[in-house]
């Protein structure tokens, strides 16, 4: 059985199932559903991260785009929303090989429509249409497609055009490269908006930087580097570059709704769009005039920021709980205008986010705490089969399973079973279980006023969940 599948964004699974034959199938699966559309320019734009699968996975997709009688265009290693932009402007489909922060065993496919990441009713028609594709025929001769240097060119000047060169002036920032494929990118945009910047940490293995489940290494690496104080932040990406983190000066990890909260505000959104795990002080503290919330990934999050232009919304952005942002609308930043761009990105809410503390005069950390955020926490149980998983969120959703379940921490209030099961518990705490949308894992978030409270019921949830699993599975 292939460990192929749509997850929250894009197709996911084992390099072993990926390369070859099953990348050509769904690369021309989605080109003959989505691709050849009425309107759109006869080309495909292909892009991927540095993963060491990632080029020859991307050169069986430019086959299967000639084949499919596009022209296939090599935007070579670039960022994910720098891709989706060069589509945009070129009004073409578009490909990014990247397995964003999975680990570098897997790897993935994003698609793109010319005006945006395809619906989950694209998904569908991507499925429908694979089983037209001839599995295991011997795949054509490879087409090399043409080169495209420019198009990580044009995602830079997007930002300079629209920050002020003296943006991040006086502020000392240290770039963790390992293996984004941003990370000589964000070097470049740092300095020329005015920062004294640091590159550091770069790898030529590939690092699976998950912003949302922090790996501990990573926090001890980025502990040790900011207790020198000699940085007043820290940023990097995951793989793609749509997902970004950023440290403070003391060297503790900002979440990443967080930096969407202080992203949109510095925008001046009006209405915000999110998914059920970003935390509740979005409500309390953003002063937006609309927060909708939707199930988890990308797709959901666009589907509610286009209803929200529908209603009315001026300036409408979406940001995840791991931090990848969503402009849904073309927005001010200062006296110039940022285009809309909505599909995750990292560097938006890295720029955003640090300008926000200097424009403030002071200290990342102390931007956050005037923010009254809360305390968050998450984790995950890995290698938990969906039926597994699936079958402890049916039990959650009984009420007399659930009341028992959560004895041991509180006592059960509102539910939501809107993606997993999130509950609301007595003392101002939320737990939320739901599968992973990208791999066989079970995830776990949790709110508290405080942070050792907040990792405390995640490990209980974790144990708890594990626990259960293991009774049913007996």
């Amino acid at each position: 059985m292939s460990s192929l599948k749509f997850g929250t964004s894009g197709l996911r699974g084992l390099v072993t199932d990926l390369v070859g034959g099953p990348s050509y199938a769904y690369a021309a699966a989605f080109f003959a559903s989505v691709g050849g559309e009425a309107g759109a320019a006869r080309e495909v734009v292909i892009g991927r991260d540095l993963r060491s699968s990632s080029a020859e996975i991307a050169a069986t997709v430019a086959t299967a785009a000639a084949a499919a009688g596009l022209a296939a265009i090599d935007c070579g290693p670039l960022p994910t929303p720098a891709l989706a932009l060069e589509a945009r402007r070129r009004g073409c489909c578009a490909v990014m090989v990247t397995g964003s922060h999975i680990p570098e065993d897997r790897n993935g496919l994003k698609f793109y429509r010319p005006d945006g990441e395809i619906t989950k009713a694209d998904e569908a028609a991507i499925l429908a249409a694979l089983g037209a594709v001839a599995a295991g025929a011997p795949l054509p001769p490879a087409v090399p497609a043409e080169p495209e240097p420019d198009a990580i060119a044009r995602y830079r000047r997007r930002y300079l055009d629209a920050f002020k060169a003296d943006t991040l002036s006086g502020r000392t920032i240290a770039v963790y490269q390992q293996s984004s494929v941003a990370r000589d990118l964000l070097v470049d945009l740092l300095e020329a908006l005015g920062a004294d910047v640091s590159p550091i940490g770069r790898s030529q293995t590939f690092v699976p930087i998950d912003t949302e489940a922090h790996r501990p290494e990573d926090v001890a690496f980025i502990r040790d580097v900011m207790a020198s104080g000699q940085f007043d932040a820290l940023v990097t990406t995951d793989g793609d570059a749509d997902r970004p983190l950023i440290a403070d000066g003391t060297g503790r990890i900002v979440r990443g709704d967080v930096l969407g909260l202080i992203t949109a505000r510095y925008l001046g959104a009006d209405t915000v769009v999110v998914p059920v795990t970003a935390g509740s002080a979005i409500e309390r503290a953003g002063g937006f005039r609309q927060v909708l919330r939707t199930k988890v990934g990308s797709p959901f999050v666009i589907a509610g920021m286009e209803q929200a232009q529908r209603d009315g919304a001026t300036i409408v952005c979406g940001f995840e709980a791991n931090g990848g942002f969503l402009l849904g609308s073309d927005s001010p930043v200062g006296d110039k205008i940022l285009p809309a761009l909505p599909t995750r990105d990292a560097v938006l809410p890295i720029l955003a986010t640090l300008a926000a503390a200097r424009q403030a005069a002071m200290p990342l950390a102390d931007l956050v705490v005037t923010l009254d955020v809360g305390e968050t926490a998450s984790n995950r149980l890995p290698n938990v089969a969906a039926e597994r998983s699936g079958a402890l969120l049916g039990q959650l959703k009984d009420e007399a399973f659930r009341r028992d379940f959560l004895r041991p921490v509180g006592e059960p209030r509102a539910v939501d079973e809107q993606d997993g099961v999130r509950i609301e518990l007595d003392g101002e705490r939320t737990i939320h279980f739901r599968p992973s949308g990208n791999a066989p894992e079970l995830r776990c978030y949790a709110e508290a006023k405080s942070a050792e409270e907040a990792e405390d019921l995640v490990r209980w949830g974790l144990a708890a969940a594990a626990a259960a699993m293991e009774r049913n599975a007996g």
